[in-house]
Order: structure tokens, then C-alpha cells, then sequence
């Protein structure tokens, strides 16, 4: 299955969202629900976890997602091995980890193979009753992007496989189930819907979930009104779809989520998991991509590459991309300039970040950057933008994003360069609506200004338009 930009950038929002709404929520656990007047904030966890670090809920799905980004699938007994071993690893010095797993995690010896953890399971949950919490659906996401082009009885199959690994509970498997295949139909369509899923369930099970859904999709449903129990699996899911149903955009659903108050982290991963699939990881504020790091020393950038990975199966492209250490750089275009209305930031093209000044400690990418490209002295913020009419899902918003997040880092002293592969299109429009959206510059002017400074200056046309789009509202959106 060959997928396109667009499916590609929503299969990297799978995961983005979900640590992004994980990190956002983790201050705000066990609180009460918020009105919408409050703005969720990345804060310090209940747990100690630091701002924008992620809790429990994506420490988990991170050995998930690597090891689907090695292209494995989880009809391989090892490969689940991998990720109980892993869990067990991350258990001995997690800040948290939830009642079920880690009593699962307790129960194995030295054997960590899948049937092992499937027997501790399956016993805990006989001896207490009921194994229903939503640690399951929390770590679920990744699963479906190493299925996105196999059929849905082998993603329901593998769901609910690895859900019962630690939440036996047969309204664990159906959850799971539901979540990934409804991932799954996001990432391949772009559209929202959790009804189609109830396919791959048993019949006799499928009119209860119907009813369940419903609830959670009715007009003026919030995640308020499933706070009660949101540990639940169940409450948790109807919360999650909830804040997802009533949103506007990728930040709106986390930020409902968050408002819903209980179990605040982990019902925004959940939600973040789907609703990243369905409005692309572009979507997501890369204000919320800087701060975003967690358990095993990952950041957003790594998210991304491992999200990519995953959804392909472990295979790079033909230029080694997303593993390549250096992304190929353009003969004819090495230009590095600093910015026409502002000395702290420096334009130009990929072939400078081997020429760059001493004193410039951020990075901005607008196209594809090896590895080990970018010096390590600098911070890198990587913003997904195709060079290409239409094969943007977001193309205003990640403009403006640019923008803002070459001021936001202007704000904090850094001296800043900006970059796309050629130095001729992207740069040239992410400078000239810096230009004109945080240095007061007309933007006829701003675009005069790059064009004496930029010898390759050429702006793709859609972009062009994109920019003077933006730019009308500048004065409304601008954050700095």
C-alpha cells in the first residue's frame, strides 16, 4: 500500500496526539472536570512528571511502536515478548504505572514471552474479577499503523491479542478493537467514524457498543459527562470519542479531553490517538512539539520517524528516509542569509547546516532532514510541509506555525536558521509571513525584502496564496 503524504502525516498524528495529549493531561489528573474557559496547559504531573514529559500511557506504546517500526507484526510471539520485556524494563523506575499492569508486570519471573503474561492475565483477572481499567486502550494506537493495508479481521485479531497480554477482560479486547480500527479508517480517509468498527465484533456484543457510542456522540455530549469512572475502559473510550466528536481541530479534542477531569492524561492520549488520525500530525501546534519528550529518551522528531517507520513496515524510501543520516542536498543551492528584518534569524537552504554560524542554536526545518544533519548544538524543530499543491492537510495552520515558532524561539534569545531543501519556495514563504506576521513589515514589502535577499527566491504559487491568506489574519492569530 502505497500512502500518500496526507495518510502519512495523519499516521504520524496517531502518535504525536496521543503523547501530546498524555504530556498536556498529566498535571491535571485525578482533578475535577474544567469549564471551557479554562485553557489546559503543559504543567509538572501528579506523578513528577516534567513539563511536556509523557506518563505511563506512552512509555507503553513505545515499545509497540518500535517494534512495528522494525517492521514486525504482532502475529510474531517475539515481537510481543519485545514489548513485555520492555514494559518490564520501564516498570522498575516508572514515576507511575497503572494497578493492572503492574500487577500483571509483578506476576512474571524471569519468563517474559507472550504466553507468560497472557497466563498472569488471565489469572488476575479470575481471582479479582474484572481487569477493565483503560491501560489497554491507552497504548492501543501504534497497533493500527502496522496494519493500515491488511484487513480489518487481522487488526481486530492483533488488537485484542495484545490488549488481554494485560487487561484480560473481554470489554478491554472490544475497546481495542474499536479504537484501531477506527485509527485505522482515519488514517486511510481522513474521516471520523466509530460505528463502522462494530463489524469485527461478536454480534451478539454489537448492539451494547452501538448504544455506547451513541452516548458519546450525541449533540452536546462532553467528556464532562463521563468523568464518573473514566478508569473504566468503557467511560474512558465514550470520553475520549466524546471530546473528539464536539472538536474544531486536533488542539480543541485534546483540550476537551483534558477538560473532562479524572483521569485527564490518559483519556487525551486516548483521544489523541484518534483524533490525530484524523486531522494529521501537522495539525498539532509545534508550541506542543517542542515540549514533547518522555520514556526512552525520545523526542517529538523520533516520534515521527518511528510513526513513519511503522506505517511502512520498516522501510525507508529511496533516499534512506526517515533512517538516513543526511538527506540529499541540492547542487546549486547552498544559501544561507541572514533575514532581511531580523539579524537573529538566518535563511536558506539544507546544503548550510554543514556552514552554519557559531551562534546559531536553532534549527527550522520545511523538508526532510537526515539524522545527524542538523548540529547537535542546536534545537530542531521539524515542520511538516510538502512542497506540492494539495498534498498539505493543513497548510494555513503550518505556516502560521512556522512563523510563530521561528518568533517563539527569536523570544527566547536564539538566533534562528530557517530552512527548506533548496532554499528557493518554503523559505521564501515561511520569511516573508515572519516579515510581515511578528516584524511589522507590509507584506508586499516582506515579499520584495526575500526576494533581494534569497538568490533562488521562488515560492510555489499555492503558497504564495497560503501566505497572503494567512497573513490577513495575522493580527488575529499571532501569539507573540
Amino acid at each position: 500500500m502505497h500512502l500518500s503524504a496526507q495518510q502519512l502525516d495523519r499516521a504520524v498524528g496517531v502518535v504525536l496526539a496521543s503523547a501530546a495529549g498524555d504530556a498536556l493531561g498529566s498535571q491535571y489528573e485525578f482533578g475535577p472536570a474544567l469549564p471551557d474557559s479554562v485553557t489546559p496547559e503543559f504543567g509538572v504531573g501528579c506523578f513528577g512528571h516534567a513539563v511536556g514529559e509523557w506518563t505511563d500511557d506512552t512509555s507503553m506504546a513505545m515499545p509497540i511502536l518500535r517494534q512495528l517500526a522494525k517492521g514486525r507484526t504482532l502475529e510474531d510471539s517475539d515481537a510481543i515478548t519485545a514489548i513485555v520485556s520492555d514494559w518490564r524494563a520501564w516498570a522498575r523506575t516508572a514515576k507511575d504505572v497503572g494497578t493492572q499492569t503492574r500487577a500483571v508486570l509483578n506476576r512474571l519471573g524471569d519468563d517474559t514471552g507472550e504466553a507468560a503474561a497472557r497466563a498472569a492475565s488471565e489469572s488476575l483477572h479470575h481471582r479479582t474479577g474484572r481487569s477493565a481499567g483503560n491501560g489497554s486502550l491507552m497504548r492501543t494506537g501504534p497497533v493500527a499503523l502496522g496494519y493500515l493495508d491488511r484487513s480489518g479481521e487481522e487488526l481486530a485479531l492483533a488488537a485484542g491479542r495484545l490488549a488481554q497480554v494485560t487487561h484480560w477482560e473481554v470489554d478491554n479486547v472490544d475497546a481495542c478493537v474499536i479504537w484501531c480500527l477506527a485509527i485505522r479508517h482515519a488514517v486511510i480517509t481522513g474521516e471520523l467514524n466509530a460505528r463502522a468498527p462494530l463489524a469485527w465484533l461478536p454480534v451478539e456484543r454489537r448492539s451494547r457498543w452501538a448504544r455506547l457510542i451513541d452516548e458519546a456522540t450525541a449533540p452536546g455530549i462532553h467528556p464532562r459527562d463521563f468523568r464518573s469512572g473514566n478508569g473504566w475502559v468503557v467511560r474512558a473510550l465514550q470520553a475520549a470519542l466524546a471530546a473528539i466528536t464536539g472538536a474544531t481541530s486536533l488542539r480543541d479534542a485534546l483540550e476537551r479531553a483534558v477538560r473532562g477531569g479524572g483521569d485527564t492524561d490518559t483519556v487525551a492520549a486516548i483521544a489523541g490517538s484518534l483524533a490525530g488520525a484524523v486531522w494529521g500530525g501537522s495539525a498539532l501546534p509545534l508550541s506542543f512539539k517542542r515540549r514533547l519528550h518522555g520514556w526512552p529518551g525520545v523526542d517529538a522528531n523520533e516520534l515521527t520517524r518511528l510513526a513513519c517507520l511503522a506505517a511502512r513496515h520498516g522501510r525507508c524510501d529511496r533516499e534512506g528516509w526517515p533512517n538516513a543520516d543526511r538527506a540529499t542536498v541540492y547542487a546549486g543551492s547552498d544559501f544561507l542569509f541572514r533575514h532581511p528584518h531580523d539579524r537573529g534569524v538566518w535563511i536558506g537552504s539544507l546544503a548550510a547546516l554543514d556552514r552554519l554560524p557559531a551562534e546559531v542554536d536553532a534549527v527550522v526545518s520545511l523538508c526532510r532532514v537526515g539524522r545527524r544533519q542538523v548540529p547537535a548544538r542546536s534545537e530542531h524543530v521539524q515542520v511538516w510541509l510538502v512542497d506540492q499543491d494539495s498534498r498539505n492537510a493543513n497548510l494555513d495552520l503550518v505556516l502560521a506555525e512556522a512563523a510563530d515558532a521561528v518568533a517563539a524561539l527569536r523570544h527566547e534569545g536564539r538566533q534562528v536558521f530557517l530552512h527548506c531543501a533548496e532554499g528557493r519556495s518554503r523559505t521564501s514563504a515561511v520569511a516573508a509571513l515572519y516579515g510581515t506576521r511578528h516584524r511589522a513589515m507590509p507584506l508586499e514589502q516582506s515579499w520584495d525584502d526575500i526576494r533581494r535577499t534569497l538568490p533562488g527566491f521562488a515560492p510555489q504559487r499555492f503558497l504564495r496564496a497560503a501566505v497572503e491568506r494567512v497573513a490577513r489574519r495575522a493580527t488575529l492569530d499571532s501569539p507573540i
